[in-house]
Order: C-alpha cells, then structure tokens, then sequence
C-alpha cells in the first residue's frame, strides 16, 4: 500500500483546502519544492501535485512551482499532478517538464474523446481522478452534480486504457473522518485497473483498514490534511502499511 502526500499548489503555497473550498484554504508551506524533499525524505515513493488555481482556471497556474518541485525530487520518485489538464499540448509539456502521470478529472467526464485520445498518445501516463458523492461524480471543483455513475463512468475510461483511477469521497475530503472504504472497494472490484484512495484519512486506523481490503485492487491512499497537521505520522504510517502488505 503506497501512501502518496499531497502537495496542493495555490499562488506557488503549498495549501490544504477543505471540501474544496479555496477561500477556506490553509497554507501548510511556502517552499513546496523543500515540502516535497521533506516528504521523500521520510520515505515517500510518489507525490500528488495539484494544482489549484489551475483546476478553476482549465490550464495549469503553477509551473514554477511544479518545476521546482520536480527539480528537486522527480528522479527520485514518480510526481503526478492534476489541475487543469485540458488538452493534448498540456500533458505534452507536463510529461517534457518529468511528470511520471497526468490525472485528468473534469475534462474526462465532460469530453471522453479527449481522454481517449490522451490515452492513446501517452500510454501508461494517463490517470483519472473521479469525484463522487452518493455514488454520483461531481465536477468543476464539485460544485456540479452530474447523473453519472461512478462505476460505470470508470469501467469506461478502463477500456480507453488509463492507467489507474483516483477516486475521492467529496462528501470526506479534507475532513479527516475516515475514507469511504465501503465505495473505494466497490469500485476496485468492478474494475481491472488499480485504485488510489483519497479523501477523509484521519489516521493509522484508516491505513490500516484500507491495508485490509488492499487485495480488492487498492494500490496506494493520497494523505493531505491528516500528515501536515501531524495527526498521521507519514514515516510510521507507510512502515506499517509495508508491513501488513508483507513487504
């Protein structure tokens, strides 16, 4: 079980937000680039960027941060990022820039050819995230319901070959009450692909849970809020997801 810090870029901070909102979000650093060295550090073996201002913008906002960050860490370990991946030409440039995978969200579910077409011309590099609440995915930094079904709309994008799929619990992000883990496994055992958790981990009970269903198809959990606040000790967490995956 990978556990992945996430680095959520606002303004070139490092942020955390709550349920999405950005006027709520709360500066955790202002060197993302020495954020990411503190997480490779304590033995992560991938980081998840995000680019915020990007996501509202529909194109990436903060390159210099992003590169910073992969100058600093992304030979070492694979860097993923989401935000604003909008078009063929972004994630060209994002993978040039040394980005291991690009997570599409919105843009998969408002425009499936362009993810197909993603998917075909960067194989192994293409990523969705899917947000969901009740079942249902959200878009537009969740502000819009859509009647999609979160299972069926995955099994789609398997087929176009994404490499995996992020799926967040909306209703739990930022939250620190736990991870949907009924949902998470529901999805994983529909699809072929693997799943990364996100959203709602509080602490080593939820690693240890998700580590309990990791057979289902989980391959990794995104941590924000809960390793920056200190409630989860990142280096004690990953040693014993490690150790109950047998590694």
């Amino acid at each position: 079980m990978l556990l992945i810090p996430a680095i959520d870029l606002k303004d070139g901070h490092c942020v955390r937000l709550k349920q999405g909102e950005m006027e709520g979000a709360t500066v955790f650093s202002e060197d993302p680039a020495a954020m990411a060295r503190h997480w490779v550090s304590l033995g992560a073996r991938r980081l998840h960027l995000v680019d915020l201002n990007g996501a509202f913008a529909g194109k990436p906002k903060n390159e210099s941060a992003i590169k910073a960050i992969l100058k600093e860490v992304g030979d070492e370990i694979p860097v993923q990022l989401g935000g604003g991946i909008r078009d063929l030409d972004t994630i060209e440039r994002c993978l040039d820039d040394g980005l291991t995978y690009v997570i599409i969200g919105t843009a998969a579910v408002k425009n499936p050819g362009f993810l197909h077409d993603a998917c075909g011309a960067f194989p192994g590099h293409v990523i969705v995230g899917l947000d969901a609440k009740d079942g249902k995915v959200a878009v537009d930094g969740w502000s819009k319901m859509t009647g999609h079904d979160v299972i069926d709309l995955a099994k789609k994008f398997e087929d176009y070959g994404v490499e995996g799929i992020i799926y967040t619990d909306i209703g739990r992000d930022g939250m620190l009450n736990g991870v949907n883990i009924e949902a998470t496994v529901k999805l994983a055992q529909a699809l072929r692909i693997p799943v990364i958790a996100s959203g709602g981990i509080a602490n080593l009970k939820d690693i240890k849970a998700l580590c309990a269903v990791q057979s289902e198809g989980i391959m990794g959990a995104i941590t924000g809020r809960a390793i920056y606040e200190g409630k989860l000790d990142f280096k004690k967490a990953q040693a014993e997801a490690d150790k109950l995956s047998g590694k």
